[in-house]
């Protein structure tokens, strides 16, 4: 279903963004700029994905299910967590001497996205594929898109392209022109390398946060 395929790449792209960044904030030869870029990037996108969820997502699975997304509704509380620690990662200073602030912050941001969605993907993932229609799942992405910030557009395309296979990122990007696509995946190249020790990887590939589809 699309929704699933779509919440678990959008969710192994989150996996993966702030793994990179609490990796890159502890090494001295990753460029402040590019850690600039991924933190905003993170910040923004953590931000309007939780609101999206709390304010529209939570609703729409209730109207259809009452009482499917009440167990969703109580982990509304580590959003609020993990808003805290996203305010913390926004006022870290990159260009601090050894950058601690910026890494314990982005650690702390690694470590509550991922225990967050262990906790949240096995009650919302059913709920997706029993609970929400082909067509009110389009209608929901539409209301998300309008109302995310473009901030780091071209890092949610190298992320996606780490984390899913082809197949899986064209229901992402379908609607996004195929050279609007590639420049953006230069940029990402771009920016990520100047974040690792080695060149990003190239579309499609394989990593540790890739997850198998349903």
């Amino acid at each position: 279903m699309t929704a699933v395929v779509h919440t678990r790449l959008v969710h192994d792209t989150h996996r993966r963004a702030s793994t990179v960044l609490a990796e890159a904030a502890a090494d001295p030869a990753a460029s402040g700029a590019a850690l600039a870029e991924l933190r905003d990037f993170l910040v923004v996108h953590l931000d309007s994905h939780h609101k999206s969820e709390d304010d529209l997502l939570w609703p729409m699975i209730e109207e259809q299910a009452p009482g499917a997304a009440e167990p969703l509704t109580r982990l509304s509380g580590e959003h609020d967590q993990l808003e805290a620690a996203l305010e913390a990662l926004a006022a870290a200073p990159i260009d601090q001497p050894g950058r601690t602030a910026l890494v314990d912050a982005a650690v702390a941001v690694r470590d509550l996205v991922h225990a967050h969605l262990e906790n949240e993907e096995p009650i919302l993932l059913p709920a997706l594929s029993e609970h929400v229609s082909e067509e009110a799942w389009e209608a929901f992405v539409r209301q998300v898109r309008a109302t995310t910030p473009g901030v780091g557009a071209h890092l949610l395309v190298g992320f996606l392209d780490q984390v899913g296979t082809p197949e899986d990122v064209e229901i992402i990007l379908r609607d996004m022109p195929a050279p609007v696509r590639a420049k953006l995946r230069e940029e990402a190249q771009e920016t990520l390398g100047r974040l690792t020790r080695r060149p990003a990887d190239p579309p499609g590939a394989a990593n540790s946060e890739r997850r198998p589809g349903p």
